[in-house]
C-alpha cells in the first residue's frame, strides 16, 4: 500500500533544511538563539565595563607616574635658571671665573630625577618619553659651554625649553586611548603644560631682570610663556572641576608670585630699558635679581606642590572611575548570571513540558513501529509458521493538548492499518489455499495419468507408438513438476519417504527427466555421494528448475553443462552452466539476494519463477545456491549440498557400486539403439520415487 502527501507545499531550500532537523534541535534553536544573543550583548557590556575599569586603572597608574615627570620638568627649569644666572655672572665677572657649584648641583638633581622617572615607569616607559630623557641627557655639551664662559640666553633658552616640552610631549597624554574616555589625558596634559609654561615665565622674568645683553629677548619670551600659561589654564578649566581650577589658580596668588609679578610689571613699563648698557649696570641688575631669587625658588616649590596635588586628585579620580567600572561590571555580571540562570530554569521547564511528551510519543511510536515491523516481517515471511493476524500495541494518550490529539490520530491510523493487514493476510491465505488445491488436484491427475501411460507402455511393442507415448509421458512429468512448484508456492510440503538413499548423480538424472530439451544437457559425474531419502524429492525439483532455466535461456545449439563433484567439508556440489545471454551484474546480485532472503512471491514478484522455488527449497534444507556469470556468456548456478544431507559410511560405497553397475548397463542399452534408454531418467521421475535401474540408464560423460 502506497501513501501520498495531500496539501503539502514543496519545501523551500531553507525551510527544507530546517525540516530535516529533529524536534528537540528546533526547540533548542528557538530558545538558544535569543539566549545566545542576549548572552553576547551582556558579555559585550561586561567586557566593555571591564575594559573601562582596566583602562582607568592604567590611567591612574600613568597619572601617578607622571608626578616624576612634573618634578623633572621643575628640576630642569631650575637648572635653566642656574644656567642663565651663571652665564650672566660670566658676563659681569671682573677677572676670576664665577663658581658653577650651584649649576652642577642643579644638573645632579636633574640626572637623579631622570633615573627616578625610568624607575617609576619601568618597562612601560613610552619610547617617545625615553627619547625625551635622552635629549635631556644630551644637554651635556651645552652645560660645558655655559660653565666655560658667557653664552647668550637666546642660545640657552631653546635647548632647555625644547627639552621640557619634549618631556611632556613624550607622555602623549592627549593621544592615549586609555585616558581619552574620561578626558584624563587632556586634563593632565594641560596641567603639566601650564606648570611648564609658568616655569618658563618665571625663568624669562628672572633672566630679563639680570639686564644682560639678551634681556629684551628674555622679556619677550616671558610674555609668550605667560600667554601659554593662560591658554593651558583655560584648557585645564574646561576638563577640571571648579575646585581643581581654583587650586591651579593658587599659583598666581602666592607671596613669591607677588614679587615676580611686580618685577614683570616693572619690565613692562619700559621694555627698552631692560637691557643694561655697561658691565657695571649688569652687575647692579644681577645683584638686584639675586636678591629676589629666593622668591623664584619658593614659587617653584609652591607650583610643584600644587601640580603634584592636582595630579594626585586626577589619579584618585581615575582610581574611582576604575573602581566604579569594575563594580558596574560585577553588578552587571551578577545580574546577567542571575537572569541567565532564571531564564535557563524557565526554559528547561517549558522545554521539558513540550519535549518529554513528544519524546514519550516518539518512544511509543518507535515501539509500535518495531512491533509493526516484526508483524510485517512475520506476515511477509514465506517460511513463517504463524499465519495469524498482526498484533500491534496501542499508543498511550499522555496529554489532552495537540500531542494527545496526535497520539489519538496515530492510534486511529494504526487500527485502520491493522484491519487492512488482517484483510491482506486473509486474502493471501485464501489465495494460497486455492493455489494449493489446484496444485494438488493437478498433481493427483498427472500421477494417475502417468500410471496409465506406464501400463500402456509395458504392453506396447511398436517403436513409433512407444516414442509418442514417451513424449506424452515426459509432458506429464513436467506438468507434475509444475504442480509440485505450485503447491510449494502455496506453502504445502508433502514429503515422500517410500525410497531409500539415492546417488546424487541419479538425482540429477531424475531432474533431467522433468524438463524439456534434456538432450542438450551434458552430465559429468565426479563423485559417488548418496543423498538422504527425505531430501530427494525437493532436491530433484530444485535441480530441475535450474536445468529448466538453463535450457530455456540458452541457444538451441549450445549444450548445458552439469557437473557433480565433491565439495569442502564433506559436501557435494552441483554446477549447472549455460551459455546464453546471461544476466546483468545488478540482476545477478538481486537474484542471489532473493535466493537467501525470506519473502513472499505475492509481495516481491520475480520474472524467474523457478529461482523463487529454488530459493524456498534452499532455505528449507540449508542448501547454498549461488548464481554467477559463465565465462563467455551465460549463467552458472552452483548448488552446495551440505554433508548433513548426504549418506556416509559403508552404505555409500555399496550404493555407489550399484550405481556404477547400472550406469554401465544403461550405457549399453543406449548403444544398442533403443530410444527408451534416452528417456529412462524422465520415465523414472514420472513414477514418483526414482528407481536405480531407471535413472542410471541416462547417459553420463566425464
Amino acid at each position: 500500500m502506497a501513501t501520498r502527501e495531500v496539501g503539502v507545499p514543496r519545501p523551500r531550500r531553507i525551510r527544507g533544511f530546517a525540516d530535516r532537523w529533529p524536534f528537540r534541535r528546533k526547540l533548542n534553536l528557538l530558545v538558544g538563539v535569543p539566549l545566545t544573543v542576549v548572552a553576547a550583548l551582556l558579555a559585550y557590556l561586561i567586557a566593555d565595563q571591564t575594559a573601562q575599569s582596566r583602562n582607568a586603572s592604567d590611567a591612574a597608574r600613568l597619572v601617578r607616574e607622571s608626578v616624576e615627570v612634573a618634578t623633572l620638568v621643575d628640576r630642569l627649569a631650575a637648572e635653566h635658571q642656574q644656567a642663565v644666572l651663571l652665564s650672566v655672572r660670566h658676563e659681569a665677572a671682573q677677572g676670576s671665573a664665577p663658581s658653577s657649584a650651584a649649576y652642577r648641583t642643579a644638573q645632579s638633581l636633574v640626572n637623579t630625577q631622570i633615573e627616578r622617572v625610568r624607575d617609576a615607569f619601568g618597562d612601560r616607559l613610552p619610547e617617545t618619553e625615553a627619547q625625551a630623557l635622552r635629549t635631556v641627557e644630551g644637554l651635556s655639551s651645552l652645560r660645558e659651554t655655559v660653565e666655560q664662559g658667557y653664552l647668550p640666553a637666546d642660545n640657552i633658552d631653546p635647548a632647555y625649553t625644547h627639552a621640557s616640552q619634549g618631556l611632556i610631549d613624550g607622555l602623549q597624554l592627549d593621544r592615549n586611548p586609555d585616558l581619552a574616555t574620561t578626558f584624563t589625558g587632556n586634563l593632565l596634559d594641560s596641567l603639566l603644560r601650564a606648570g611648564a609654561a609658568h616655569s618658563a615665565f618665571e625663568t624669562g622674568v628672572f633672566s630679563a631682570s639680570t639686564g644682560d645683553s639678551n634681556a629684551l629677548i628674555e622679556f619677550i619670551g616671558a610674555i609668550g610663556a605667560y600667554d601659554e600659561y593662560t591658554h593651558q589654564s583655560e584648557r585645564f578649566a574646561r576638563f577640571a572641576t571648579e575646585a581643581q581650577s581654583g587650586t591651579l589658580d593658587g599659583i598666581k596668588y602666592t607671596h613669591a608670585q607677588t614679587t615676580i609679578s611686580r618685577q614683570y610689571a616693572e619690565l613692562q613699563i619700559d621694555p627698552g630699558a631692560v637691557q643694561a648698557e655697561s658691565p657695571a649696570e649688569v652687575r647692579r641688575s644681577l645683584a638686584e635679581a639675586l636678591d629676589s631669587y629666593g622668591a623664584y625658588r619658593d614659587q617653584a616649590k609652591t607650583r610643584l606642590a600644587i601640580t603634584t596635588s592636582l595630579i594626585d586628585q586626577i589619579a584618585d579620580q581615575a582610581d574611582s572611575a576604575s573602581e566604579t567600572a569594575a563594580l558596574r561590571a560585577l553588578v552587571l555580571l551578577g545580574v546577567a548570571l542571575f537572569g541567565f540562570a532564571l531564564w535557563l530554569v524557565l526554559t528547561m521547564l517549558v522545554r521539558r513540558s513540550v519535549v518529554h511528551p513528544v519524546q514519550a510519543l516518539t518512544s511509543a511510536a518507535r515501539q509500535v513501529a518495531l512491533v509493526a515491523e516484526r508483524e510485517l516481517a512475520r506476515v511477509a515471511d514465506d517460511d513463517a509458521e504463524d499465519d495469524g493476524p498482526p498484533r500491534l500495541g496501542e499508543l498511550p494518550v499522555m496529554a489532552r493538548d495537540e500531542i494527545g490529539e496526535l497520539a489519538g490520530a496515530f492510534n486511529q491510523v494504526q487500527t485502520t492499518a491493522v484491519a487492512l493487514l488482517e484483510r491482506q493476510v486473509l486474502s493471501r491465505r485464501n489465495t494460497a489455499e486455492m493455489f494449493g488445491n489446484v496444485g494438488r488436484r493437478v498433481s493427483n491427475l498427472t500421477t494417475r495419468q502417468l500410471s496409465l501411460i506406464d501400463a500402456v507402455e509395458r504392453g506396447e511393442t511398436d517403436p513409433a507408438l512407444l516414442e509418442r507415448l514417451y513424449s506424452i509421458d515426459h509432458i506429464a512429468v513436467r506438468l507434475r513438476r509444475n504442480a509440485d512448484s505450485l503447491m510449494l508456492l502455496a506453502g504445502i510440503h508433502e514429503a515422500v519417504l517410500d525410497t531409500g538413499p539415492l546417488a546424487l548423480t541419479n538425482v540429477v538424472r531424475a531432474s533431467l527427466g522433468q524438463i524439456e530439451g534434456y538432450q542438450r544437457v551434458e552430465l559429468r559425474a565426479r563423485t559417488e555421494v548418496v543423498v538422504e531419502p527425505e531430501v530427494i524429492g525437493d532436491l530433484t525439483l530444485m535441480v530441475a528448475e535450474l536445468l529448466e532455466n538453463a535450457v530455456s535461456f540458452s541457444p538451441e545449439g549450445r549444450p548445458v553443462e552439469v557437473t557433480v563433484a565433491d565439495g569442502e567439508h564433506g559436501s557435494a556440489v552441483i554446477v549447472v552452466a549455460d551459455h546464453g545471454l546471461g544476466m546483468s551484474p545488478e540482476r545477478l546480485d538481486e537474484e542471489n539476494a532473493r535466493l537467501i532472503r525470506r519473502e513472499r512471491l505475492d509481495l516481491v514478484p520475480t520474472k524467474v519463477l523457478g529461482l523463487f522455488v529454488v530459493g524456498t527449497l534452499a532455505r528449507r534444507w540449508e542448501i547454498a545456491v549461488a548464481l554467477s556469470r559463465t565465462p563467455g556468456g551465460g549463467v552458472t548456478a552452483e548448488v552446495t549440498v551440505p554433508s548433513s544431507l548426504l549418506v556416509t559410511g559403508s552404505t555409500t560405497g555399496s550404493l555407489a557400486t550399484a550405481a556404477l553397475a547400472a550406469v554401465a548397463g544403461g550405457t549399453g542399452a543406449k548403444e544398442s539403439g533403443g530410444t527408451k534408454a534416452d528417456d529412462a531418467g524422465r520415465a523414472a521421475a514420472a513414477t514418483g520415487p526414482v528407481s536405480s535401474a531407471a535413472t542410471l540408464s541416462a547417459p553420463v560423460s566425464g
